[in-house]
């Protein structure tokens, strides 16, 4: 079995971005793979160390080329390989699909494993577009994992809580939070990362255009109230609170 997973670069979770212009300016910021992209890519290695039969997995990256320490991350997770298709054009996730779903058929892929939502994007649109193009099974929101042969079990959510599946392969996986922990890339893993194929694909040869045109960028932001609560009586205090958070920060019902 040879898996393909996806991996996105992202600002990290607690790092401060801006605006410059119409665009988001991440000059300086700490950019890390997307969460739940690094659950596909741990899952493909665990996978592999439960013993199911897998030859090779690859890591796949779209984006300008500083996404390259994305992949370095994933080859010192313990990924065999890399592809990075080198491009400063924003693709939306139907338009990316398509490099997606031609990846895993030039590869000879039998599991594609990405994450249930891009950070990026906000959407949960690529795992089903990229299934789509390829004509294979997907599960979504996946929460448990096996490999039985050609078969895939395991859990996933559903509207109505937590149901069990069983899919033949080919198929798309999308991960998410209590699937896995990632684990972190030790020294030596790094170091190997640094011998591992990071393989360049040109662009044009997947002849695909973004079908969301990118207009601009901006920043919600919120004035802080700055009141302060007199703490002397814990339970007015308390009640305080309350009436704030739900009728000046809108947060509780």
């Amino acid at each position: 079995m040879k898996i393909l997973t996806l991996v996105r670069q992202v600002p990290d979770a607690e790092a401060r971005v801006k605006v410059s212009g119409d665009r988001v300016d991440l000059d300086g910021t700490t950019l890390v793979i997307d969460g739940m992209d690094e659950y596909g890519v741990e899952e493909a290695l665990r996978l592999r160390e439960g013993d199911t039969g897998v030859e090779e997995i690859v890591a796949l990256a779209v984006g300008p080329k500083k996404v390259e320490d994305a992949l370095r991350t994933a080859l010192a997770m313990g990924v065999d390989r890399a592809i990075h298709v080198e491009t400063d054009e924003r693709f939306d996730a139907v338009a990316l699909s398509k490099i997606v779903a031609q990846v895993a058929g030039s590869e000879g892929s039998d599991l594609i494993l990405l994450g249930g939502q891009e950070a990026d994007w906000d959407s949960q649109a690529l795992g089903a577009a990229s299934a789509e193009r390829l004509g294979w099974p997907q599960l979504t929101w996946t929460n448990e994992l096996k490999v039985e042969g050609e078969t895939l079990t395991g859990r996933h959510d559903v509207d109505d809580g937590n149901e069990g599946f069983k899919v033949n392969l080919p198929a798309v996986i999308t991960a998410q939070q209590g699937l896995n922990e990632p684990r972190y890339p030790t020294l030596p893993n790094i170091m190997k990362a640094k011998k591992k194929e990071l393989r360049k694909d040109d662009l044009g040869s997947f002849v695909v255009q973004p079908g969301v045109k990118y207009l601009g960028a901006e920043i919600q932001t919120r004035a802080r109230l700055n009141k302060m609560i007199d703490g002397k009586d814990p339970q007015a205090a308390a009640e305080q609170l309350l009436d704030l958070l739900r009728n000046e920060a809108k947060v509780l019902a």
